[in-house]
């Protein structure tokens, strides 16, 4: 059964810098698709907060994940996520429905934005 990573950001296909990149590029594009909630600018990198009665819609790219389980460990150190203490972690990664932009809905891990946005 495939795994998949819903991203909107530095993780899409073409963006991931030097410190990701050979894990970046063994996500297989799926298509793309859109969550809801709110988008922010952090310091140089993007954050959502995921908000299911938000009218915002975050575009992103679903990938399929390789069969190999370190490929999500690198993904979780680069995302600065520790499953072990999630509370501190600046992003988590969570389960999330993804609405396909060719109709459709998939199940995907997603990084979600763990602190209190800056206004």
């Amino acid at each position: 059964m495939s795994d998949y990573l819903f991203v909107y950001g530095t993780l899409q296909p073409g963006f991931a810098p030097g410190e990701i990149a050979e894990a970046a590029a063994k996500l297989q594009a799926v298509g793309r698709g859109f969550v809801f909630g709110e988008f922010f600018e952090l310091d140089g990198y993007p954050g959502a907060v995921l908000d299911p009665n938000s009218k915002n819609r975050i575009a992103g790219t679903v990938l399929q994940l390789p069969e190999d389980e370190g490929i999500l460990r690198q993904l979780d150190a680069y995302e600065g996520y520790d499953s072990e203490r999630p509370e501190t972690s600046e992003f988590v990664r969570v389960r999330q429905t993804v609405e396909l932009s060719g109709g459709g809905t998939l199940e995907c891990w997603m990084y979600r934005y763990n602190r209190e946005p800056r206004a």
